[in-house]
């Protein structure tokens, strides 16, 4: 299994806060460092110092650091458009020497889109829109200029797209779609992407969509060994009882119920539940670490969980 740290932005960091997090995981050896897309900060509190933009910060840390990968878990389809969407992570995939990922989805969170004045429709059509955007976007890293795509949908109109600029991965960068839902999200991946992530499920969840995303695949004949199958789980982990309960105390929460619900504990524990996720057909796990500034969370997560779980 490979280790792909998730940072919550919104809940208050600024783009030089994530830079220092991203470097920490190029230099520790993380798979990814990847970010969330939102607006505006969930459960109250401070608001400060505001958010940042999911692809103006990832543009900055594709120039700031070399080797880990870079994405969205995941970029809200309600936010963009999906040509220029296309080009911005086409622009920072060269930026960064072909180490991008987009991660997208329907978007959930109504407040924000009434915060910053973005439509919200209803659920339907949002994942319609998903649907389409997808379509638009793959079908656009995969023309050229003797190949222009056009597509006409409910939602998206495209004529005579030349597919420019050219992302540098080849054929594409990575798609991750996400989601527990037991319908919509496995067609959507089975037909677009290379990656289907679930956040946060119970063990027992997961393990039964892993049913649900083949079933899926075969009803498009796709291989289900070709979907890459990942998992978000917030993590607290530390060398004893004192350093775990500090870092949940830390980001608001308690440790019996960060062990019953994400990958907390000593690093045998944080090991152990990575290992039955493992178990059950996640190659990636997303950890979500929500204390920005506790760069010895992850220091003890390269040394003593990585090794272990590679």
């Amino acid at each position: 299994m490979r280790l792909r740290i998730f940072t919550e932005p919104q809940q208050g960091a600024t783009y030089a806060d994530l830079a220092t997090v991203a470097r920490a995981a190029d230099r520790l050896g993380f798979d990814g460092f990847f970010r969330s897309d939102h607006y505006l900060r969930m459960g109250g509190g401070d608001p400060g110092p505001g958010p940042t933009d999911a692809w103006t910060t990832l543009a900055g840390l594709a120039l700031q650091t070399s080797r880990v990968r870079l994405g969205t878990l995941l970029t809200c389809a309600t936010f963009r458009l999906p040509g220029p969407l296309a080009v911005a992570v086409a622009q920072v995939d060269q930026m960064s020497g072909g180490r991008v990922e987009l991660g997208l989805g329907a978007g959930w969170f109504e407040d924000e889109h009434r915060a910053y004045g973005v439509p919200f429709p209803p659920l339907e059509e949002r994942f319609e829109r998903l649907a389409e955007q997808l379509q638009v976007i793959t079908g656009m890293w995969a023309a050229g200029p003797e190949q222009p795509v056009s597509f006409a949908g409910t939602h998206y109109r495209v004529e005579g797209n030349p597919g420019l600029p050219r992302p540098v991965q080849s054929p594409r960068p990575p798609v991750i779609v996400g989601g527990l839902g037991p319908r919509r999200t496995p067609a959507l991946a089975a037909r677009f992407a290379d990656e289907i992530n679930m956040p946060f499920p119970p063990l027992a969840v997961f393990a039964e969509r892993q049913r649900d995303v083949d079933l899926a695949c075969a009803a498009v004949g796709r291989d289900p060994a070709s979907l890459r199958r990942s998992v978000a789980l917030v993590v607290c982990c530390g060398s004893d009882e004192g350093e775990i309960g500090r870092r949940a105390a830390a980001i608001g929460r308690e440790p019996g119920e960060l062990r019953e619900n994400g990958a907390a504990g000593s690093p045998s524990e944080v090991v152990d539940r990575l290992s039955e996720f493992a178990a059950a057909g996640a190659e990636l796990a997303y950890l979500q670490v929500l204390d920005l500034t506790d760069l010895d969370h992850l220091e003890l997560l390269a040394a003593e969980v990585m090794p272990a779980v590679a």
